[in-house]
């Protein structure tokens, strides 16, 4: 504003403290005489009215350049991340790419409040805008990658932990006290354990047996043996020294049948150290030394070939081993296709004693002994087998049952119990699976 003062030439000298008024004109102040003679000095004042709003202003920018200066310390971790995270997805979970998601729209608020604020549009914001895009674009890319691929492992493994932890559960529940007998009989059987396709990685073996020696020499208690085929008829056969073996498919020996010992059905066992199978001609028990690879055989004359198991044909001869020793069971003529149990001498390598049971061989899907018990089972469903019936040979007492247990597949052709660990192991359609055994203790 113009502000005027009228001096004399005296005040006005002498505030000028002697000097000429041209000399001192200048800037904002300017000086002259008017008409009258006065001494006019003219002076030009800014304008008094603090500018508190453009001080304000000032402050929201500098707070928004020190907000800025955070953020793009963030931004530059974020885009550490957003790499790592490109480069190994599955290390992420799902609260990861959320996380991410929320940073992104913080720095793109933060962009458009820099831009309101400033009032101006520059390369250096629609940059930034076009940073946080393609960021979010990769964010939501990787999610999309994860969902559709890491997804599915996340819900096998914890399918997989959830049966270690029945698996778990069970081990606590059934306690196995093995070798002992003092017990009532089978109380029930656990969950199936399906540990892989057998050796030649094929469900078109369906004839064949697993398992491991049910009285093992010292030195070989981890060993397993195997033994599948396409047909009824038995050729190779495989042992392994532990589990692990088994599982890598990596056999120590293998033992092929000569000719005139080739076995039919999938009944056999070993026991001591030796293969126990059924003959095909003449009918008949045979013995294969694993060690020595040597052959013997013995004729069972009462045993037809007229009976077999409801899941497959030519099991005449079905072996098993308890804790009791070894045993054989068939049918025959004179038991009109009732199952007859025989006890065998294992030293003689002859039938020592036998039993006739009340169940046709032809109703049972398979047996098993164990403790002096013959055990029979049966379809329910496609998906549940039962034990249905009981014979002790030791009071030679039967007992109708109904304990029921998981099937992995409809049909299976060998189920045997070992009084070793007290478990079975069922050959299915080409499958190893186990099952523990849990019984009613007196």
């Amino acid at each position: 504003d113009r502000h005027s003062v009228f001096l004399s030439t005296a005040e006005l000298h002498g505030c000028l403290g002697g000097t000429h008024v041209e000399d001192w004109e200048s800037g904002n102040v300017t000086a002259s005489v008017s008409e009258s003679g006065q001494c006019v000095c003219h002076v030009f004042l800014p304008d008094t009215t603090f500018p508190a709003d453009r001080v304000e202003h000032m402050q929201e920018i500098v707070g928004f350049e020190a907000k800025l200066a955070v953020y793009l310390q963030d931004l530059t971790e974020l885009t550490i991340r957003v790499n790592i995270l490109e480069s190994s997805p599955d290390k992420y979970i799902k609260l990861d790419f959320e996380l991410l998601r929320i940073e992104l729209r913080e720095f793109e608020a933060l962009v458009s409040q820099l831009k309101n604020s400033l009032n101006s549009s520059s390369p250096i914001f629609d940059s930034l805008y076009t940073e946080i895009h393609n960021m979010t674009l990769i964010v939501n890319q990787l999610e999309s990658y994860d969902e559709s691929n890491l997804a599915v492992f996340r819900i096998e493994l914890a399918k997989l932990q959830k049966k270690l932890e029945d698996c778990q559960k069970e081990q606590e529940l059934i306690n196995p006290d093995i070798g002992n007998c003092n017990h009532t009989g089978i109380l029930a059987l656990g969950k199936p354990m399906v540990l892989q396709l057998n050796a030649h990685l094929t469900p078109g073996s369906i004839y064949g047996g697993w398992g491991k020696d049910s009285k093992p020499l010292r030195g070989s208690e981890s060993m397993y043996f195997f033994g599948a085929y396409s047909s009824p008829s038995i050729s190779d056969f495989y042992l392994y020294s532990n589990y692990d073996k088994l599982i890598l498919r990596s056999a120590f020996k293998h033992h092929r049948t000569p000719n005139g010992w080739a076995g039919l059905g999938s009944n056999f066992i070993v026991h001591g150290n030796s293969l126990y199978y059924q003959r095909n001609s003449p009918l008949s028990m045979a013995k294969l030394n694993l060690t020595s690879s040597t052959y013997d055989y013995r004729v069972i004359s009462a045993a037809s070939s007229k009976f077999s198991y409801s899941y497959s044909a030519s099991q005449f001869l079905d072996f098993a081993a308890d804790e009791n020793g070894m045993w054989v069971m068939y049918a025959s003529e004179a038991s009109k296709g009732k199952i007859v149990i025989a006890k065998i001498e294992e030293k003689s390598f002859g039938v020592e004693d036998q039993w006739n049971t009340g169940v046709f061989k032809e109703m049972v899907g398979n047996s098993f002994m164990a403790c002096g018990v013959m055990y029979a089972t049966r379809s329910v469903d496609v998906a549940t087998e039962e034990i249905y019936y009981a014979f002790d040979t030791k009071t030679k007492e039967e007992k109708h049952l109904s304990i029921q247990f998981q099937k992995f597949q409809d049909k299976y052709t060998n189920l045997d119990y070992n009084p070793t660990d007290q478990k079975l192991y069922m050959y299915n359609n080409g499958y190893y699976v186990s099952y523990n055994v849990k019984f009613d203790k007196e």
